[in-house]
């Protein structure tokens, strides 16, 4: 147990942003996945910008690293190319 005040509060905002950093990868991890299953080309390049800024806000907050984010956001810019 912390014996510090500011090592308990210390642990409490980090609970805290765990938790909102948890929900925003699920959120993303989520839309990257709607974005791989799109089947009509119009569906993914909606969808392509919001996933990017996703992927992008991610990296800026360091939850994800930033060459993650660019693999990703390359990946899916060639799977929406590909489509018909």
């Amino acid at each position: 147990m912390a014996n510090h005040k500011s090592s308990i509060k210390r642990i409490r905002s980090n609970d805290a942003k765990r938790v909102e950093n948890r929900y925003y990868a699920k959120t993303t991890r989520t839309a990257v996945k709607g974005l791989r299953t799109a089947t009509t080309k119009e569906a993914a390049e909606a969808l392509l910008p919001k996933v990017s800024s996703m992927l992008d806000k991610l990296a800026k907050k360091s939850v994800i690293h930033k060459n993650k984010a660019a693999n990703i956001k390359s990946k899916l810019a060639k799977k929406v190319a590909t489509l018909k």
